[in-house]
């Protein structure tokens, strides 16, 4: 499927509007059968629509020709010029109400016909648009944002994802419905029509389509100007989304501090916004819209002046001639009325377009090489050479990272907020790429490793835990859905988790709420390390664990974890001491370089910021420990 939607060489610059239709052409294409199947029954429509006015025309013209008195239709017919014909193929035969009955007949059997296509038609649209085309680009959209890297959703909000993959790909099946199939319905019809009036009278299609350039000019005039109104819209629609996303993220901080009141008014300026800026685009839509339907009306004001004198005059028949025009002209300015909707529909599907395709074109920056080394088990020896990175490529964020650690050794991580503990940690199972020196693993780099091979032999537990809305046991093996139930209980063991889950309603078929919301957060951290130690990583890679749990859990869990860790590479990042001790050794990160490392005792033993905060927390416990008794020696 993806192949379907493959990705064009990042432009340099913004898809102009050519480009985007072009892209949108192609993707048009994969689906030919069924907008073939769709146009065609549009274009039956068309000639069903155009049989039934010629028939009503031709019994307007036969109720003229037969039930008139013979003397006033002679009379009618030498006035008039031109006596009315009935067709051929009409029985001669037959009484005159009969034959009437009949073109009826066939007028009501063609106009259920028509109902019936339509049925059709809005059967295969929906089923072509929504269920197929809209179905499977946002699958491939899923499939591109699971192999971006950390750097694209960086400097992608949420509520702007979530925008691209909900909004905007409904966009894209608008270019599809109301603009590329209603362009060409409206160019096949307006050919036929034109066609038809020109064969009835050339004269008066002169002068009844003499302001249709106008309207083009009109039309082209009008897309132009209000497309930078709707890509402001989408704009503030997305600004909207993200604030939603947040306010619901925060709800218990905004319940906790009282702001209830301030966010509802935040969201409703941010709401007002998107309705104020709607309107105004609407306001400009409905005046072009009435514009568009004056130049129709004078159409038909040229045909009851010029054709009525035409028929007066018997160069044209009433009912074939006149009134058929009439029906011809009337579609043909109602196809017309739809360039506003049409150009309306262009700007906002080109616009949303364009954000579906900055997604699709969006580089994938972290990728197995072509040749790319599988591993399936991996030793755990990682080493980084003369290491640097950027998120832009300007200001690094680590410098000069030099560091070997043997398979099996455990290294703890201190250092301030933004010191690049967690970036030094990302680059392991290349969240990001390396933008300076090397990372090897097992003494090969890691850009020449098979990525699903190196992240399966690295085990993450993050700073803040994330749980699916799912059971416990599923989230306990997501890493390894084919886990089986005592693989599962024994990591939840190791982890200390499994007390707690066997109090839970269904204990481990409980299903648990929106990111474990049900839970505490050391339960939630409890279980997130339980899905590391499931694995059985040759690398374990811990984000401060234990910062949301208390120290008599602290203490269960690092129990449980020399066990686990045994064996076991294993980077730590870590502030209490009861943790930095347990590290074979320790570095210490300022400003993106390590400044200190070592043992636990040989860093106290010189000064530095990891005696400086292993001072502070020994302070501290003599604090917390109680007076020592009266009388005591």
């Amino acid at each position: 499927m993806a192949g379907m939607f493959a990705a064009a060489p990042p432009p340099s610059a913004p898809l102009s509007n050519g480009a985007l239709v072009r892209r949108l052409l192609r993707l048009t294409w994969r689906y030919r059968l069924g907008c073939l199947k769709v146009l065609s029954i549009q274009l039956v429509l068309l000639t069903m629509g155009l049989a039934g006015l010629s028939l009503t025309g031709l019994g307007i013209d036969y109720i003229r020709l037969h039930l008139a008195a013979p003397h006033a239709s002679a009379a009618a017919g030498a006035s008039a010029g031109v006596r009315p014909v009935a067709a051929a193929w009409l029985p001669t035969d037959w009484p005159p109400m009969h034959v009437i009955a009949l073109l009826a007949g066939i007028i009501l059997l063609l106009a259920l016909c028509r109902a019936l296509l339509n049925y059709a038609y809005q059967i295969s649209v929906n089923i072509l648009l929504q269920q197929q085309l809209v179905v499977d680009l946002r699958a491939v959209i899923y499939d591109k944002l699971q192999q971006l890297s950390f750097r694209f959703f960086d400097a992608n909000s949420t509520g702007s994802i979530i925008t691209r993959v909900t909004g905007d790909v409904q966009s894209v099946r608008m270019f599809l419905d109301q603009v590329l199939f209603q362009s060409v319905i409206m160019l096949v019809s307006l050919t036929v029509y034109i066609i038809y009036m020109v064969s009835l009278s050339p004269g008066l299609t002169l002068a009844c389509l003499a302001t249709t350039p106008l309207l083009a000019v009109m039309s082209l005039w009008f897309s132009k100007k209000i497309q930078p109104s709707y890509a402001l819209n989408r704009t503030l629609v997305e600004r909207m989304v993200q604030y939603l996303a947040e306010s619901i993220q925060g709800i218990a901080v905004t319940k906790g501090f009282g702001r209830e009141a301030e966010n509802r008014a935040r969201f409703e300026t941010a709401n007002r916004a998107v309705y104020e800026q709607q309107l105004g685009i609407f306001w400009r839509v409905s005046l072009f819209s009435p514009a568009v339907g004056i130049l129709t009306r004078v159409n038909m004001v040229m045909l009851l002046s010029y054709g009525g004198w035409l028929v007066v005059q018997g160069r044209l028949p009433l009912g074939t001639g006149l009134v058929v025009f009439a029906g011809l002209l009337e579609q043909f300015s109602g196809q017309v009325n739809n360039i506003a909707g049409v150009v309306n529909s262009v700007q906002q599907s080109l616009i949303g377009a364009r954000r579906v395709f900055e997604v699709l074109d969006a580089p994938v920056e972290v990728r197995s090489a072509p040749d790319a080394m599988p591993c399936p088990r991996l030793q755990g020896a990682v080493r980084f050479e003369r290491v640097e990175f950027s998120y832009s490529g300007i200001d690094p964020v680590l410098r000069d990272i030099s560091l070997d650690v043997a398979p099996g050794q455990c290294v703890a991580i201190l250092g301030a907020t933004g010191a690049g503990k967690s970036v030094l940690m990302s680059l392991i199972p290349r969240f990001y790429d390396v933008t300076g020196g090397r990372l090897l693993v097992d003494g090969i780099d890691v850009r020449h490793l098979h990525l699903d091979d190196l992240r399966r032999n690295i085990g993450l537990v993050f700073q803040e835990s994330f749980l699916f809305s799912n059971t416990v046991a599923a989230n306990i093996a997501f890493g390894h859905p084919g886990a089986t139930p005592a693989q599962i209980e024994k990591a939840a063991r190791i982890a200390a988790a499994h007390d707690f889950i066997m109090q839970l309603p269904q204990g481990y078929d409980t299903v648990l709420g929106e990111s474990g919301n049900t839970l505490s957060g050391g339960q939630r951290q409890r279980l997130a390390i339980a899905r590391a130690v499931l694995l059985e990583p040759a690398i374990l890679l811990l984000d401060d664990p234990t910062a949301a749990i208390d120290s008599e859990t602290e203490h269960e869990i690092f129990e449980a974890l020399d066990r686990a860790i045994a064996g076991r590479t294993t980077f730590i990042v870590a502030h209490r001491l009861s943790t930095l001790r347990r590290a074979d050794f320790i570095i210490v990160m300022e400003n993106g370089r390590i400044v200190q490392r070592g043992v636990h005792a040989e860093l106290m033993r010189v000064p530095g910021p990891y005696r400086h905060v292993a001072s502070l927390q020994l302070v501290d416990a003599r604090e917390l420990e109680p007076p020592a008794p009266e009388g005591a020696a």
